[in-house]
């Protein structure tokens, strides 16, 4: 009877534990398009992505990281086969130089995204309407996975084709595979 209370409690106790780790994950994630307090002040710029992973509409603007914005808006550019991206920049950051370069980076463990912006050189500043012409797409884990992997298959698949005798013969000068005994 004992032990079977002293299951009980730990069961209950591990159940807890996950409904709080679960809690506390849900609150590392960036906002999703949640919109509290209606629209904010800002400026809305543009940028083209060839992919952008999973970034949604919420997702944090920084440089530096330090948050300037959001992402306002997603939508596919069926000329250019590219994502637009509409970012939406806080008034108080009115001097980021126009050519600054844009890159989709992941947050954290759970690989939230985000625009990172990094500043540029000119003097003359974005401003709404503008667009960002210096992109990086976002880094997809399954891509680079599947590439190691053709990559690795085909070195493996040429040094294995790349010796000229059959195992168990050995090759003289000229080249002629004779047997060893």
């Amino acid at each position: 009877m004992r032990t079977n209370r002293t299951l009980e409690i730990g069961t209950g106790m591990f159940v807890a534990l996950g409904f709080a780790a679960l809690l506390f994950l849900t609150t590392q994630l960036p906002a999703r398009g949640l919109k509290l307090g209606g629209a904010k002040a800002g400026y809305h710029v543009t940028a083209e992505f060839d992919d952008i992973g999973d970034l949604k509409v919420g997702s944090p603007v920084t440089m530096s990281g330090v948050r300037l914005g959001q992402v306002s808006g997603i939508r596919f550019d069926p000329k250019d086969y590219k994502a637009v991206v509409t970012l939406r920049i806080d008034s108080q950051y009115n001097q980021i130089p126009e050519d600054s370069f844009a890159s989709i980076q992941t947050q954290g463990l759970l690989g939230g995204k985000y625009i990172g912006l990094s500043p540029g050189g000119l003097e003359t500043y974005l401003k709404d309407g503008s667009r960002i012409d210096q992109t990086q797409s976002a880094i997809v884990l399954e891509n680079l996975i599947n590439k190691f992997f053709a990559n690795y298959a085909s070195s493996k698949g040429s040094e294995q084709g790349s010796g000229s005798a059959a195992p168990g013969k050995a090759t003289d000068n000229s080249g002629k595979a004779e047997s060893r005994k």
